[in-house]
Parts: structure tokens; C-alpha cells; sequence
């Protein structure tokens, strides 16, 4: 055996001896719960790599060819796909979120509850939150940056700070996401609340947060759902990068702290949750 050999077959010993005295999930559990969300994803892989690749080709037909005829004259001073453009890639952010963030939630403490198997080994409810929101994340920046792709070709991002759009997206469907793994948390037995969820929840926001048409548009007593959506926030955050739309610096602002703030207290909420629910 060579030196070389020696010295990696010493490297394996010492990594096998920190995981079995539980020194590396300690430190890296987040990680590992991460690779693990990865790794499961083998299962429907497919279907991911078909709605990255279909949805944003589906949607920027129908809207913006189909729907933009319509709408010769553009809206916000602009043509109507550079409009929605923006919009469809927070939904898309959006969707990918809530599609992780409620019945695989539900499952690691009911159906197949693998979150007491993951804090029964050194790693705590923090850790197994923090790797979920980490795979969340890597997932939907994917799903995004594709999406954005997607509406280069239709020369729908003109603006040079256009990219900047992907993390803008990123950054909503995390702060959707957050919320919607905080109250799934709480859920103990299943009476339809996702269903519920999805009707009067996400459909809502997709409808009620400017991403159609202008919010000004709304009745006044309507507009005040997209005030408090972060779809709106960050659809609009996405038409300042991608086309330049005209908004003072504050609110632009406003939109960045909004998304930042739910991300950071939904992930408070989230982790003190899991934790009380997995010391039972």
C-alpha cells in the first residue's frame, strides 16, 4: 500500500469515527438531512424535470403569446410578457415551496415519520428544519433559473440586472415557504387542511398579488391582500430587475425587507415548532 493509500484510508477512519460518535451530524446534521431530501428525490425526478421544463413553456404561451394578443398596447409601459414574466417566475418560486413545504411535511411526523428516526440520532429539530429549507432552496433556485432561461428566449429580460431576478424569486418562494412549513408543523391529523390550504391560500395570493395586471387595478378593498403577499412583493421586485419598472427606492426596499423578515421569523417559528413536536 502507498502513502497515498494510507493517508486516505486514514482519512475514512477518521470520518467513519466522527459520524459513529455522532460528531459530525452534530456539526453538519443540516447538511445531511439536505443530501438525504436530495437523495429521495430520485423517486419523482421525472415529474420535476418535466414541470422545470414544460410549466414556464405552457405558461409563457398562453400568456404571452396567447393572452399578450390581446393586450396590444402592454401594461406598465411595456410589452404584456415582460409584464408577467416576472410574476410566473415568483409563482413558479411559489409553487415549488408549497409543494415541499406541506404534505412531505406532514409525512415526516404522520404518514412515515421519519423526523423522530433523524432527532433520534444526534441531530436536532433545528438541524432537520434547516436541511429541509437548504434542499428547498437549492430546488427551487434550480426551478427559477430555468424558468428564467426559459423567458430569455422570448426576450422577456431586457434589463442588464435581469439575472438578479433568480435570486429575487428564490427569495419569495422561501418566505412563502417558511410560513407554510411553520403552521403544516402544527397539524396533527389530517382533516383536509392542505386542500384547504391550496384553495383559500395559494390560489388567492396567485390571484389577488398583481400578477396579471396591475394591483391598482383591484378594488381598494382588495388590494390589501397583495399588500401582505409576499408574491406581490416579490413579483414586483422581479419587474424592477428584469425591465426596470418605476417604483421609489423605499418600497423597492420594503419588498426586500418584507421577504427577508418572514423568511427569518417563519424559520424561528418553524424550528421552535419542530422541536417542542419531535421533545414529545
Amino acid at each position: 500500500m502507498t502513502s497515498l493509500d494510507t493517508a486516505h484510508a486514514a482519512d475514512r477512519e477518521d470520518a467513519r469515527r466522527a459520524l459513529a460518535g455522532g460528531t459530525a451530524p452534530r456539526r453538519w446534521g443540516a447538511w445531511y438531512i439536505a443530501e438525504h431530501r436530495i437523495r429521495s428525490m430520485k423517486g419523482y425526478a421525472g415529474d420535476a424535470i418535466f414541470q422545470s421544463l414544460g410549466n414556464p413553456l405552457i405558461y409563457l404561451f398562453a400568456l404571452g403569446v396567447g393572452l399578450a394578443s390581446l393586450v396590444p398596447q402592454g401594461v406598465d409601459g411595456v410589452g404584456y410578457l415582460q409584464f408577467v414574466a416576472p410574476a410566473l417566475m415568483a409563482t413558479a418560486a411559489m409553487t415549488v415551496a408549497a409543494n415541499e413545504t406541506t404534505y412531505p411535511v406532514m409525512m415526516g411526523f404522520k404518514w412515515n415519520p421519519i423526523f423522530f428516526g433523524m432527532n433520534a440520532a444526534p441531530i436536532t429539530g433545528g438541524q432537520i428544519v434547516g436541511g429541509l429549507m437548504i434542499h428547498i432552496a437549492l430546488r427551487t433556485l434550480v426551478t427559477v433559473a430555468i424558468y428564467f432561461g426559459v423567458i430569455a428566449l422570448f426576450g422577456a429580460v431586457p434589463e442588464p440586472t435581469a439575472w438578479l431576478a433568480i435570486g429575487a424569486a428564490t427569495l419569495t418562494g422561501m418566505a412563502i415557504g417558511v410560513v407554510l412549513a411553520t403552521y403544516t408543523s402544527t397539524i396533527e391529523e389530517d382533516r383536509g387542511q392542505m386542500a384547504m390550504l391550496q384553495r383559500f391560500g395559494i390560489t388567492p395570493l396567485f390571484l389577488f398579488s398583481g400578477t396579471f395586471f396591475p394591483l391598482e387595478q383591484l378594488p381598494g378593498y382588495l388590494q390589501p391582500i397583495g399588500w401582505a403577499s409576499p408574491l406581490w412583493h416579490g413579483t414586483e421586485l422581479g419587474r424592477v430587475l428584469t425591465y426596470g419598472a418605476d417604483e421609489p427606492l423605499w418600497l423597492t426596499a420594503t419588498h426586500v425587507g418584507y421577504l427577508t423578515t418572514l423568511i427569518v421569523v417563519g424559520l424561528w417559528a418553524t424550528r421552535r415548532r419542530f422541536t417542542r413536536r419531535l421533545d414529545k
